[in-house]
């Protein structure tokens, strides 16, 4: 559905912005001396640039394009995505993000595997190998999928074809990215993060004002939205999808375990938590973050039901163009172009970060410890290959991208989400709170929730209850038995 094609107005915003953002992340690459700059950015991050970076990464098209489209579906039920999605944004900034910060300058971690392989010592290397293969291979998808996203805003504003669309995407992304690393993403995620925030709030709320004056919409209010809902069955307005019993609990379990991801097992964010100056920053930090999160999280499902209220349940082709159509319907041209800036932002930030965070995985723990010359190269040469390596990285994700099953953002990003955030929460947890968990049963954990996100999609079992909830509760598990089993024997 191509609403503003070839419109002058709205490209001379887009390009204005693209370029302002490709120059500043640039501008902040100059900073970046070795790959210690470019993997975590030396470790002196503000709090405030930390959450706000944090949250441009986590929300990425998924809260600007797949939730918003989701609930334009699914109706309430929709909404315990961004119920669980909070709760653990809440909890990971109250009691994760001080201790995980605290650990990784003791261990002097520059990655996520780096500061689990030092952490669980007698096993270092399996568990730094297997996590940053499970963390390259998930996040393959993960940015295929902003890509996607990208791909998405532009056939809806322009025309472009999806797979033009994510060409061009890629192209945005790449050039600041491989110069200024970790530095140079975390403060155009900055940007980002604030046009977004203003997409998320604002324009729901000259939405609920638009709907309630033209003559030509679905619904003049939500109330109206939910009224006329109703007569066509349950299941948009139950907050279980017009299921009862067990199957009611497994839609909340499900849509809810986006919370699970949140507790320390998305390194892309924990590495935000990692990067921070002290500990008075983390405080700093928290607070931005929360508040972001909470207009974010208000936002973004009333945006999915605004959509319903000015197309109707059956007037989009594609439910995930909802923010797209919403915002072109809504608003001037030249405002739509701005806060439209904000999906692209969401897409960019995310899939910066994400390439940032898989080349500097594989650079430094699987490519680098198996150079021969290693300790011979000096700054600038390791600098140079972790350059590569992004590059190499980011073309693979857009393959990804070309050649993944379902161009459903939601469905993409929730693969990964289980498959690293579900795994690896269970494994943070156990490494920041219980001094019984050991290094083996940390590696039981990883290889059981990776093996087990994968084959419990592969017999499509996610159509019953979501992976990212049953590959948390199975890592649990694991995680629990492995401890007690590998306890050290006290003679």
């Amino acid at each position: 559905m191509n609403y503003m094609h070839g419109n002058t107005q709205f490209m001379i915003v887009m390009i204005a912005y693209v370029l302002f953002l490709m120059g500043f992340g640039i501008y902040q690459g100059k900073k970046v001396k070795s790959a210690t700059d470019f993997s975590i950015a030396g470790r002196v991050l503000p709090g405030w640039v930390a959450a706000l970076s944090e949250r441009a990464t986590a929300e990425s098209s998924w809260c600007l394009l797949g939730l918003p489209g989701y609930v334009y579906v699914a109706g309430l039920s929709g909404t315990w995505a961004s119920i669980g999605s909070f709760a653990g944004i809440v909890l990971s900034w109250l009691f994760i993000a001080r201790p995980l910060r605290d650990q990784a300058a003791k261990y002097d971690a520059v990655t996520f595997s780096d500061y689990l392989s030092k952490r669980f010592g007698s096993m270092g290397t399996y568990i730094s190998v297997f996590s940053s293969t499970a963390i390259v291979f998930f996040f393959f998808f993960h940015v295929g999928a902003q890509f996607i996203g990208g791909a998405k805003t532009f056939y809806t504003v322009f025309g472009m074809p999806i797979n033009i669309g994510m060409l061009f995407t890629f192209c945005i992304v790449i050039p600041y990215t491989i110069y200024g690393g970790f530095g140079s993403v975390v403060y155009t995620d900055c940007v980002q993060a604030l046009v977004m925030i203003g997409a998320l709030v604002i324009g729901p709320i000259f939405g609920l004002w638009y709907i309630g004056q033209a003559p030509d919409v679905w619904a003049h209010s939500l109330t109206e939205v939910f009224s006329k809902m109703a007569a066509q069955g349950p299941k948009f307005n139950s907050w279980t999808g017009g299921l009862t019993g067990f199957a009611a609990l497994t839609v909340i379990i499900g849509e809810g375990s986006w919370l699970f991801g949140f507790l320390g097992g998305l390194p892309q964010l924990s590495t935000r938590f990692m990067a921070i100056k002290d500990d008075q920053e983390v405080k700093v930090g928290r607070n931005v973050g929360i508040l972001w999160s909470c207009g974010a999280y208000i936002g973004a499902p009333l945006i999915g039901l605004l959509g319903v209220a000015l197309f109707g349940p059956s007037g989009l082709e594609d439910p995930e163009m909802v923010t797209p159509a919403v915002f072109l319907r809504v608003f001037h041209p030249m405002l739509a172009a701005l806060f439209l800036t904000g999906g692209i932002a969401a897409m960019l930030s995310t899939a910066d970060s994400l390439l940032v965070l898989s080349s500097t995985e594989l650079a430094e723990n699987i490519i680098f410890p198996r150079m021969k010359n290693f300790e011979e190269l000096d700054r600038k040469k390791l600098l140079r290959y972790s350059r590569m390596t992004t590059g190499l990285v980011a073309v693979f994700a857009l393959l990804a991208a070309f050649f993944v099953p379902s161009r459903l953002i939601h469905t993409v990003v929730g693969y990964a989400w289980a498959g690293i955030g579900s795994t690896f929460s269970v494994v943070i947890l156990g490494a920041l709170f219980s001094r019984h968990y050991t290094a083996q049963a940390a590696f039981a954990t990883m290889v059981t929730g990776v093996f087990f996100t994968v084959i419990w999609n592969m017999i499509g079992y996610e159509s019953l209850i979501s992976a990212r909830a049953m590959t948390f509760f199975v890592s649990l598990l694991v995680a629990v038995v492995a401890a007690v089993c590998t306890q050290p024997r006290k003679d």
